[in-house]
């Protein structure tokens, strides 16, 4: 599991929308859409956002030991 499957997981199990998960990181639906489907990377800011809003490290997001 890479790090998009992983953003998709905690969204799906936290029962988000990709609108409200854009909200976190000042993106339109679209635009998260995009970094899910892999079309726009997703910036090193806006990680550390993601990681704030689910409390996790981003070696729990990035899968690195």
């Amino acid at each position: 599991m890479d790090y998009i499957d992983k953003l998709i997981s905690l969204r799906i199990d936290n029962d988000l929308t990709q609108t409200e998960v854009g909200k976190i990181i000042n993106k339109s639906q679209q635009g998260y859409d995009h970094i899910e489907k892999r079309r726009a990377k997703l910036s090193i800011e806006d990680l550390v956002k993601l990681c704030h809003f689910y409390n996790l490290s981003p070696n729990d997001i990035l899968d690195y030991k």
